[in-house]
């Protein structure tokens, strides 16, 4: 016997395999080629019908550029700003972080790009007038590092060049901190990794350039910097016009300075900032490129983006004289180990100096008269901090190993040991901090465990020389107390762990986390002149006078290594330089106000935002090298290229009057780029008088202030997560100091990385795809449907080509099936929608276009595709099962052909827009067609729905079950048609009743609707023993089916809600199941079948001497028992 549960229907998606191609792109005016770049030697095409054809794919292909013709032909994608201001949700302006132009766009741009695109397509189909500009970044150092590389190779290797073909493994060492000197309790670090990898020799530039397709002689023009600004952003239009961007190109632009409205723009913005005081020039760190001369920001690393310097403080630990023999020429200098630390306050406990044995280090000249032993690598950042005799430039008197330095006694600043001694420890990483590390065994896990090793094990002394008196006199010295480990902390959690020795590095870094978090914020200070207060209030004032007294130094280096795409390591510098003064308490206050009021849709990005507010401060914003704006007032620097691009979308509203749909801005025929005077600027945008020296009519400087007055603020900014802790940020600071409140952005949708069939997308290992290349391989609309289907959080997403070839299949197919509902037109049912089927189909569709609404509202595409697509294909599919020789109704189908068409409008506009022109035969374009009405879908009608398909689906399952259990082995599996069963008899019983409705009554009272939450077991269980059942003298036995019921029903209820502990179903079940009678006899396939309540005793009768197995599977509400009899049970 078989009791009815539910079921899940699953969409199963075909896996097509995919074929070799070479793509040759033809340039629209140049004999340049553009070809596949990233392909392997077997490179995946779409192939959608016998494993060899294309037919299905040109099909879209053909489809998509014939609409795209009617697009242009009638400028459906300009939009204009109205006369009047608009109300709420009347328009739409939405902004995409411009790409940078060193390289065609690939499908990671078009992952991020795609919500934005959909968000707009949604907006534009409800009616909302959309404004979707589009610009191209060419500020800053990747194109003129690319440009200065194949100059450098050009010199090296010749022109064309014959590169070496000796390949060189490098593998990526990826440094953490040091094991004893822990995190920074006040930092956040980042929980990202990065796989390692290791690469053959290094990759050329000019190789790069010939994967783009270009000849030998076409790549040398790419020296000049210009040519790529020339040569990728026109491109870059074709392929977003391709993959049916709906932009308003008038409004298309490049940065920097050969852009002379843009130049323009960038300085007014640039002046205004100053004028309020939020750039300033001064000294300050920052992370720099000693080749490139100047600071490195993010968009001008090749690795390393979002590092910012850790500064540390350098204790000057004193070399006692008389100097060993190698250092006897350093004689009559002061002599360091210059050991950095994030925690200055812990010095009072200093017992020794560790050193890595085998570690390089060397004594490099600071000034006349001192001398720091450090590594080189430490040296070099110093060097660039003016801590060096030379500047910029580290001088290393003598070269020395750690094992040099091991029994140096040392005078160490606020130990409470008048002389220490520097001993060997075999964890010290010598590419974090100085490579010499300070000893506080008290509070220090690792010092305490690596100290007592060297006390316990003579062997271990002897292997580096160590003597008995470096070790075996010094103490652990109390300096904090910890409430939960005392004034011992290190000691007292080696212990509680059994930590037996410095090598057990899971446990000890287990233990750092807790000391270290645990003594800075909860302890307080029992040593030295701060004694009594806590950690975090004397670390600041324990520092300043270590500096104060020359005892100690400031230093900082990149938390993390940095490499320039110059490929430079970079350092931290201190230096002169313009700078925004983010992070500024009033400003900073202003932006966190911005921050509260913006929308941006999920926990985690509202978290990213406001941890970088907490840390994010002055930010350079003056380069000396690159292409971009120059800095007005001081012409001799660049705008660094995170600076020019923060509030560039004002200018998106005036573009297309300045510019006339020039991206280079040369046509300037209407406004001369020098009549832009920061009046002009100031009347645009920050509602200034009317400049009347202008010599631009009043007429044209009133439409542009109208059109940005119109448009702004942005409703809708699209971007990767990445740009949390910069750009985004940075757009809000700039906009809140420029602009009033109600011109501040509203919104921020931000998303994870792409990954391509579940792997890093990468050049390097051919998982790699140009926009191009996936709209040629799958179409623009199967890529569009992929990368909507790919995944909307904030967790990286995956773009699958099974997914993308599935969709051509889908398109394709639904295309022919609509033209065959046409062609048959006539001899569909017509009249009202009359049957269940009917009443079920129309209510789909209802359901399916309000949730969709809501899913497109919500920016969560993945789930429009879902409801808008999938859901509504499946509902049509089982309408289709459903409706039996009664046929399809007439209109409900073209219902659905319409809704199907708009709902997935803005995800493949080009397969709806075809549908909606050639198939449907309708006016206008869909694209603008407006949302389609619908009624509130009727949800018990529903749940009927869904009740009667799962108990098809499990009689179904009991009759085959029944038939593979009735063929005896041996036989020749066919059943005979006596033993075939033929009638049906499908026991309901509508309504809990006897133990299970008391079950259910109990569970009801015992749940707190508003927690959600059920009462404890113990007193579930205790109201069950006093209710009626509880009561009867077989409750035991009772009690054994009580319990698991209700534990099944709480499960429900996490689930269902709490409508799953109602004694009946909201629907009749006999009714429903009765009307659909004939559905049920046609999908089990049984001659006769009737509906029976189980609680009439007449209707019970009929089971026969089948009738026991109602008591042993009874039914109950929503699983109905099913007997299935065969011609001998009947005879």
């Amino acid at each position: 016997m078989h009791v009815c549960s539910s079921s899940i229907v699953a969409l199963i998606r075909r896996c097509f395999l995919l074929q070799p191609i070479h793509l040759i792109r033809n340039l629209q005016s140049s004999f340049i080629t553009r070809s596949s770049f990233c392909h392997n030697n077997s490179v995946e095409m779409a192939d959608t019908d016998s494993g060899r054809s294309f037919k299905r794919r040109d099909q879209l292909l053909e489809m998509e550029h014939e609409v795209r013709k009617w697009w242009d032909e009638s400028d459906v994608f300009n939009a204009e700003a109205h006369e009047r201001p608009p109300k709420e949700g009347e328009k739409f302006f939405g902004t995409f972080p411009f790409p940078y132009m060193n390289g065609y766009l690939h499908l990671g741009h078009a992952f991020s790009l795609s919500k934005l695109e959909f968000a707009a397509a949604f907006h534009r189909l409800r009616g909302a007038n959309v404004l979707l500009p589009f610009g191209f970044h060419c500020t800053g150092m990747p194109i003129k590092a690319s440009a200065d590389k194949l100059r450098r190779e050009i010199e090296r290797f010749g022109n064309p060049p014959v590169f070496p073909s000796v390949e060189t493994e490098v593998v990526s060492n990826e440094p953490e901190p040091n094991a004893n000197e822990g995190n920074n309790p006040e930092k956040f670090k980042s929980k990202k990794s990065k796989a390692a990898s290791k690469v053959g020799r290094e990759t050329y530039q000019w190789e790069i350039m010939r994967g783009y397709g270009l000849s030998d002689a076409e790549i040398a023009t790419f020296q000049d910097p210009v040519q790529w600004l020339r040569f990728f952003p026109p491109l870059a239009v074709e392929d977003l016009k391709a993959f049916g961007l709906g932009a308003d190109w008038r409004r298309s632009f490049i940065t920097t300075d050969i852009n002379p409205y843009f130049d323009k723009f960038v300085r007014w913005q640039m002046r205004k900032l100053k004028s309020f005081g939020k750039i300033v020039k001064d000294l300050r760190y920052t992370i720099y490129s000693p080749l490139d001369g100047q600071p490195c920001a993010d968009h001008d690393r090749a690795s390393g983006e979002g590092v910012i310097p850790q500064e540390y403080t350098l204790i000057k630990m004193e070399v006692v004289p008389p100097f060993p023999l190698k250092f006897a020429h350093l004689e009559g200098k002061k002599v360091y180990l210059a050991a950095a630390t994030l925690r200055p306050e812990t010095m009072y406990g200093q017992t020794n100096a560790w050193v890595l044995p085998d570690g390089k280090y060397g004594a490099f000249e600071i000034n006349e008269y001192e001398i720091f032993i450090l590594t080189e690598r430490a040296a070099r950042n110093l060097a660039f901090q003016r801590l060096s005799k030379v500047p910029e430039k580290a001088t290393c008197i003598v070269e020395l190993t750690g094992q040099d330095l091991i029994g140096l006694p040392l005078r160490s600043p606020l130990s409470f040991n008048d002389i220490i001694y520097c001993l060997p420890m075999l964890s010290v990483l010598t590419d974090k901090g100085t490579g010499i590390v300070t000893s506080v065994p008290s509070d220090s896990p690792d010092d305490f465990m690596a100290l007592q090793d060297l006390k316990a094990k003579a062997p271990f002394r002897a292997k580096f020389g160590v003597k008995d008196e470096w070790v075996l006199p010094f103490e652990v010295i109390p300096i904090i107390s910890h409430p939960e480990f005392g004034d011992k902390s290190a000691e007292k959690i080696c212990t509680d762990l059994k930590i037996k020795s410095q090598n057990e590095r899971e446990k000890l870094d287990a233990a750092k986390k807790v000391i270290y978090k645990g003594g800075f914020y909860e302890g307080t200070m029992i040593a030295g002149e701060y004694a009594g207060m806590r950690v975090q209030d004397a670390k600041n004032l324990i520092r300043h006078k270590l500096l104060e007294l020359n005892q100690a130094v400031v230093y900082s280096e990149p938390e993390k290594k940095v490499m320039s795409r110059s490929g430079d390591e970079c350092v931290v510098a201190l230096t002169d330089q313009w700078y925004l003064t983010y992070g500024e308490s009033s400003w900073r206050k202003a932006a966190e106000e911005c921050l509260a009021k913006m929308k941006l849709y999920s926990d985690e990005t509202r978290h990213g935002f406001e941890h970088t507010l907490s840390w994010l401060n002055q930010w350079a914003c003056s380069r000396s090298f690159g292409l971009g704006t120059r800095i007005p007032w001081d012409e001799e620097f660049l705008v660094e290229s995170l600076s020019d691009s923060t509030i560039y979308m004002a200018y998106y509203t005036v573009c297309h009057m300045l510019q006339k749909g020039d991206l280079f801005g040369a046509d300037t025929s209407t406004i001369k780029p020098e009549q832009l005077t920061d009046d002009v600027w100031d009347y645009l945008f920050l509602s200034g008088p009317e400049p009347n020296s202008s010599s631009i009519s009043s007429t044209l400087l009133q439409k542009m202030r109208q059109e940005f007055e119109y448009w702004y603020p942005v409703d809708l900014r699209v971007s990767g997560k990445d740009l949390i802790q910069n750009h985004l940020t940075f757009s809000i600071y700039n906009h809140t100091a420029i602009f009033p409140e109600k011109h501040w952005p509203r919104g921020f949708r931000c998303n994870g990385h792409i990954m391509l069939n579940s792997e890093k997308m990468s050049k390097s290992t051919g998982n790699f795809r140009t926009l191009k290349q996936a709209i040629e391989e799958f179409s623009a609309d199967a890529t569009r449907f992929s990368l909507a289907d790919a995944g909307d959080g904030m967790d990286d997403a995956n773009f699958v080509f099974e997914t993308a070839n599935a969709a051509i299949l889908r398109l394709t197919k639904e295309r022919v099936w609509m033209e065959e509902v046409l062609a048959a037109e006539s001899t569909l049912r017509g009249g009202p929608p009359s049957v269940y089927a009917d009443r079920v189909f129309a209510n789909e569709m209802n359901f399916a276009i309000k949730m969709t609404e809501k899913n497109y509202s919500d920016y969560m595409f993945r789930e429009a595709l879902k409801t808008g697509f999938y859901d509504l294909q499946a509902a049509r599919d089982e309408y289709r099962l459903s409706c039996g020789s009664s046929g399809m109704n007439r209109d409900l189908l073209w219902r659905f052909m319409d809704i199907q068409t708009r709902l997935i409008a803005p995800i493949c506009p080009h397969y709806s827009e075809y549908v909606w022109k050639k198939l449907l035969k309708k006016e206008g374009f869909v694209i603008k067609a407006g949302w389609p009405e619908a009624e509130n879908p009727d949800l018990t009608l529903q749940k009927a729905n869904r009740y009667l398909q799962d108990s098809i689906t499990n009689f179904r399952k009991l009759l085959t079950k029944q038939a593979s259990g009735g063929s005896k082995k041996g036989s020749n599996n066919k059943a005979s048609t006596q033993s075939k069963p033929t009638v049906g008899f499908i026991f309901v019983n509508e309504q809990y009743d006897g133990w299970k409705r008391e079950c259910l009554n109990i569970l009801r009272d015992k749940f707190n609707t508003q927690s959600r939450k059920f009462a404890p077991d113990q007193e579930i269980l205790q109201a069950l023993q006093q209710s009626p059942v509880g009561q009867e003298g077989n409750f035991k036995q009772t009690q054994k089916q009580c319990m698991p019921f209700m534990r099944f029903k709480k499960d429900e209820v996490m689930t269902l809600g709490v409508q799953a502990l109602d004694l009946k179903l909201p629907f009749g079940e006999i009714e429903v199941l009765q009307e659909n009678l004939e559905l049920i006899k046609r999908q089990i396939g049984l001659e006769h079948v009737e509906i029976l309540s189980a609680t009439d005793p007449d209707a019970v009768v009929k089971a026969g001497r089948h009738a026991s197995l109602l008591k042993q599977t009874p039914p109950s509400p929503g699983s109905p028992t099913s007997i299935f009899l065969t011609k001998d049970d009947l005879a």
